[in-house]
């Protein structure tokens, strides 16, 4: 049955194309000549494939040196620090058994660093975070670069850990690639009562003591952590855009299930490498749709405001041009579906339990809403994963995603939502672009009138609220924290103070130009704030006093103030860039590009405008 598509999604799917025409052809054509060259390793010297296989035991080497079965590569962002990462460290081994068993090989390639945003948060290392993506992805194409592999697979789980994996796959997308999860944590401290303790830090009502405690008991175990933030959102995306095996998603780390997905994501590499009918590269799965796809899939649950940032770039290393104008759209016409924390009480087991990822891309397929006819790791189709997966002895098995929710609050059908658009909106005026996530913000503080207050530094704005200063109605203006300036760190030391001043019924709003993350809350916060003020955008213009207008309904950032336009701009302010590795950063705040294009640090993967301009060839 041939599936009626939405007029919109449809609409923004032939913008993207007709877009992306010269850098999608000149994607492919790279792609298809790294097919046609680099086949089975015939490419490689005796030397080099002698080099290649030194290491592998008697059985790996002999297939190797005689050619007759697949060699996956395995990218492991494994360390024992992260939670979320921690359980890698017995895939590489479960992966090469389970490649044995189908005549085929695999090799850890490479490692990828994996910092967590949890632990650096309000320190100086999240001023490398949003940049350890690029590293990433570099290192990812340091790994493959060995030309030993026909196929691939990722093992990561946090914010820039896959969005880097991706990227750096993407420029080897002759290859076939899965990604494998590992799965959240088991659910501990509600999250609507960890984010009261933290509110009462911030007032200071609770000690310090009582603060560790109730986090120790949010992050208490192997495993992501639980609420849907960017870690989460990630591997909501690899689902919907056909990269991962179906419903791997959020299978617990201890559930025996984890392993049997382990399993099938290694078998089903070696099915689709280029000699096989069911060949798979991951440059012709991540196209147009796909990445459609994976828009509609962040409105309809919720998810990270960070990807306003991550799929722009991930699709530009598909040769793929999108911007926030296809978000905003995209998100008129989809229904939030999922109540997940920061957006309500669940955390993503509670969503997985009602229903989760099979059930709410079945009501989206269902409702013309995904495009169905596109390729992934599993064949054609998204139908695959419209499923429930259940355990089949040592193996798995797909029956279709539960025809209702099993809890309503948590998750709802199209036609019941929780609201009518997905609760990300485009924010444009003469303060410049911007983005807003208004899930989880109630209807009556989605509009703002207040004057400004400038600040340069969370640290300044944590220090006016302490001192009680900051008690009335205000839009802070956070500014110089975009790429170009320090990194565009995350903000989340403001977001309890925040919450705090809006409960106790003053009006308040932030407008910056760094980053609140898939955990931003309650309170509306434009961001990303685009061009930044390092770059001499109209942030750099605004004073305290001057009335701002945030309008989350309209998408409207407004400035009343006399002469604006002709004032100077300010100064950035001294910063700290050099230890804790920042001075080995520097190069790249200065290669940066705007939060619109993706914040890219990676001078091969340029801006689609000035393609078009003429400045640099396509």
């Amino acid at each position: 049955m041939t599936q009626t598509i939405h007029a919109t999604l449809r609409a923004v799917t032939d913008r993207i194309r007709n877009r992306s025409a010269a850098t999608r052809r000149a994607y492919l054509a790279q792609i298809e000549a790294a097919r046609e060259t680099g086949r089975h390793r015939s490419t490689l010297s005796c030397g080099n494939l002698a080099h290649g296989f030194a290491a592998c035991g008697g059985d790996d080497k002999r297939a190797l040196k005689d050619g007759g079965w697949a060699n996956v590569g395995i990218i492991t962002a494994y360390n024992d620090m992260l939670s979320a990462h921690q359980p890698f460290a017995p895939y590489p081994d479960l992966i090469k058994k389970a490649l044995n068993q189908v005549g085929a090989v695999g090799q850890v390639a490479g490692g990828v660093p994996a910092m967590c945003d949890g632990v650096t948060q309000g320190q100086p290392g999240m001023e490398l975070s949003l940049f350890s993506r690029d590293v990433i992805a570099m290192s990812t194409a340091v790994a493959l670069s060995h030309n030993m592999f026909d196929a691939a697979l990722c093992l990561g789980v946090c914010d820039k850990i896959v969005p880097g994996l991706m990227i750096g796959a993407l420029r080897f997308g002759h290859l076939p690639v899965i990604f494998v999860p590992a799965g959240p944590m088991r659910s501990g401290l509600p999250n609507p009562e960890k984010a009261r303790i933290r509110q009462l830090f911030a007032e200071g009502k609770v000690g310090r003591d009582a603060l560790l405690d109730a986090e120790s008991k949010s992050y208490h175990s192997p495993g992501t952590c639980t609420f849907y933030g960017t870690a989460n959102s990630n591997q909501m995306l690899m689902e919907i855009m056909g990269l991962h095996i179906p419903g791997s998603a959020f299978i617990n780390p201890a559930d025996p299930m984890r392993a049997a997905f382990t399993r099938a994501a290694a078998q089903r590499a070696a099915a689709i490498t280029a000699d096989k009918a069911d060949y798979a590269p991951m440059g012709e799965i991540v196209d147009e749709r796909a990445i459609v796809n994976a828009i509609v899939g962040l409105h309809a649950t919720g998810g990270s405001t960070n990807h306003t940032i991550h799929l722009i770039a991930i699709a530009r290393a598909a040769g793929i041009v999108i911007d926030w104008t296809d978000f905003d759209e995209l998100a008129s016409i989809t229904p939030l579906l999922c109540r997940v924390y920061p957006n309500g009480p669940a955390d993503v087991n509670h969503f997985h339990a009602a229903g989760g990822l099979g059930f709410v891309i079945r009501e989206l397929l269902d409702a013309g809403l995904l495009h169905e006819d596109v390729r992934t790791v599993m064949g054609q189709g998204l139908r695959a994963y419209a499923s429930d997966a259940l355990p089949d002895g040592d193996g798995l098995m797909w029956q279709p995603a539960a025809e209702v929710s099993a809890d309503l609050s948590i998750v709802r059908p199209v036609s019941d939502p929780f609201s009518a658009d997905g609760g990300l909106k485009l924010l444009e005026g003469p303060l410049g672009r911007a983005v807003i996530k208004v899930s989880a913000v109630k209807p009556e503080h989605r509009v703002v009138h207040a004057p400004a207050v400038v600040f340069e530094s969370q640290e300044s704005f944590m220090d006016r609220f302490k001192a009680g200063e900051l008690d009335r109605d205000f839009i802070a203006v956070l500014r110089f924290q975009g790429p170009r300036a320090n990194g565009m760190p995350e903000l989340h030391k403001l977001t309890p103070a925040l919450g705090s001043l809006q409960d106790r019924g003053f009006k308040v709003a932030l407008v910056t130009d760094g980053r609140m993350s898939g955990a931003s809350g309650k309170v509306p916060a434009a961001i990303h704030v685009s061009p930044e003020a390092a770059l001499g955008g109209p942030l750099a213009r605004v004073r305290d006093g001057d009335v701002i207008r945030l309008d989350a309904n309209t998408g409207e950032l407004a400035i009343v103030a006399d002469g604006f336009e002709a004032r100077d701009l300010a100064t950035a302010p001294a910063m700290v860039q050099a230890g804790m590795g920042r001075e080995l950063f520097s190069g790249f705040r200065q290669l940066a590009g705007p939060a619109e294009e993706g914040a890219l640090a990676i001078p091969g993967l340029v801006s689609a405008s000035r393609v078009e301009a003429g400045l640099i060839p396509a």
